[in-house]
């Protein structure tokens, strides 16, 4: 019966579209984040010792705890807001801008707070700069996206990577700037990316702050502000794991605690590759997750096993090659191998976080995307806690991996009354098997761990290719008997 229903089902516009805007996003990200694999190992050349970049991983993720604050999670509401046809366009820019500068404005009469937070005395004039900046471009590009202008997003992808690597080379190689050059640079991108974007979609007819509209920023601000906290708690089992270390390692095996962030930053480099799949993935899917409205669940859970089958095939390999791949960086960075293997696995994991946060998205739930985030960073706080006094920085990858699973368990479970969506357990399971089976051998060095290690690669690429090669097949089929 199932393969009846399966044949009298009409054609699917709606993978044709998600296929499609993946394209376009793939093309905006690609970009940018093979920059941002690419800088890795150039940062380790440019700046030279370990404890720099340490400085310059914990500038940046300051960076990335004031965002969300600032913009008050605005641009969560831009694009789910902007998606519904009911709403006024008008009104949902001027209110997100509105909502950014009156952000920005509460930080800088917080700035004698801001003061206690480690390194930000120092870098302070940059990082307001880099803060508002950023909030300005994510505005823009969300907005665009809202109207699904995607080839503009796709486009300004690809310039504000060219722009970016350009500042980094000057700020960097040519005028030997550090961590301040590394902002520095982030800011003349972003700066580049908003203007370009608010000319070519013509953002200035949009903006008119006499349509600024309250009970619609209202609505807006009560969608929003949930997320917020949701994405403190995902800094905290994320970025925080750099200032656990620098304090609870210093002094560890005679090395600085500079030393050891600047050694697990440079670690993050090989699931970067994940979060780009993620990320470009993620984007595209928040559009048909709310657009399309017939057939969700099915949609959602067939979506959910392609998805899954391409992660743990690329986890299984970057996991495998993490070692012959530190040798891009300068020889004192090799160490940083040990700290790819639970990364990368956390990293999924929070990629499989990103899709079920669709759900409360489309049902307009973020409370929900807030307790479960939470969850997560308090559980990684505590563990963090335990691990690092017996197992060093090596603890915080552990305690980062156990809290992304936790937050998953806990979204697969609630959200069972939002949308049922079948998450194939036993094919969940046993690709996770696998993939810690591979963790667990080449964190120990088994003996002939790397014939173990592509066995159990190849494995895992053989379990998940049909179902790629049947969605792959599906997708094909039905464009072509569109055609």
């Amino acid at each position: 019966m199932g393969t009846n229903r399966e044949r009298k089902d009409p054609v699917d516009g709606k993978y044709k579209k998600l296929m499609n805007n993946t394209m376009l996003f793939a093309i905006s990200n690609f970009s940018s984040k093979l920059l941002s694999i690419v800088l890795q190992p150039y940062i380790t050349f440019a700046m030279g010792e370990v404890e720099e970049v340490g400085i310059t991983k914990l500038v940046q993720n300051i960076g990335s705890l004031l965002i969300p604050l600032v913009s008050m999670g605005v641009s969560f509401a831009i694009i789910r807001f902007g998606l519904e046809k009911q709403n006024s366009k008008s009104q949902v820019f001027t209110n997100g801008l509105v909502t950014i500068l009156l952000g920005f404005g509460l930080m800088l009469a917080f700035y004698p707070l801001l003061r206690l937070i480690p390194l930000f005395n120092t870098y302070a004039l940059l990082l307001y700069v880099h803060v508002l900046v950023s909030c300005l471009r994510t505005l823009c590009t969300q907005f665009v996206r809202s109207r699904q202008i995607n080839r503009l997003v796709a486009l300004d992808g690809v310039l504000c990577s060219a722009t970016n690597l350009g500042f980094m080379l000057l700020f960097l190689s040519g005028l030997h700037l550090g961590a301040e050059g590394y902002v520095l640079a982030l800011i003349c991108s972003d700066a580049l990316s908003a203007l370009f974007v608010f000319v070519i979609a013509g953002l200035r007819r949009y903006l008119r702050f006499a349509s600024f509209n309250l009970p619609l920023w209202k609505k807006m601000m009560g969608y929003a502000l949930p997320m917020v906290p949701a994405q403190i708690s995902f800094w905290i089992i994320n970025a925080s794991d750099l200032f656990f270390v620098k304090v609870m390692c210093n002094g560890y095996e005679g090395q600085a605690g500079e030393y050891w962030t600047g050694l697990l930053g440079v670690g993050y480099f090989l699931p970067t590759i994940l979060t780009v799949l993620g990320t470009i993935f993620y984007e595209a899917w928040q559009l048909s997750a709310v657009t399309e409205e017939q057939g969700r669940e099915r949609f959602f859970s067939r979506v959910f096993s392609l998805y899954q089958s391409l992660l743990f095939c690329c986890c299984a390999g970057i996991v495998l090659l993490c070692r012959p791949l530190m040798f891009l960086f300068k020889a004192n960075f090799y160490e940083a191998w040990q700290f790819v293997p639970l990364l990368t696995i956390a990293t999924l994991f929070n990629c499989l976080n990103q899709f079920l946060n669709s759900i409360y998205m489309v049902e307009k739930r973020s409370t929900l995307s807030l307790y479960t985030m939470m969850a997560g960073a308090v559980a990684n706080c505590a563990l963090n806690w335990l691990f690092i006094p017996r197992m060093g920085p090596n603890g915080v990858t552990l305690a980062s991996f156990l809290s992304y699973l936790l937050v998953f368990l806990l979204r697969a479970v609630n959200t069972r009354g939002l949308l049922r969506i079948d998450f194939a357990p036993v094919k969940l399971v046993f690709n996770g098997i696998m993939v810690m089976a591979e963790v667990g051998l080449m964190l120990f060095q088994a003996p002939h761990w790397a014939i173990w290690c592509s066995l159990l690669t190849v494995g895992v690429c053989a379990f998940n290719f049909q179902g790629v090669l049947g969605m792959l097949r599906q997708l094909l089929g039905r464009r072509g008997r569109r055609a």
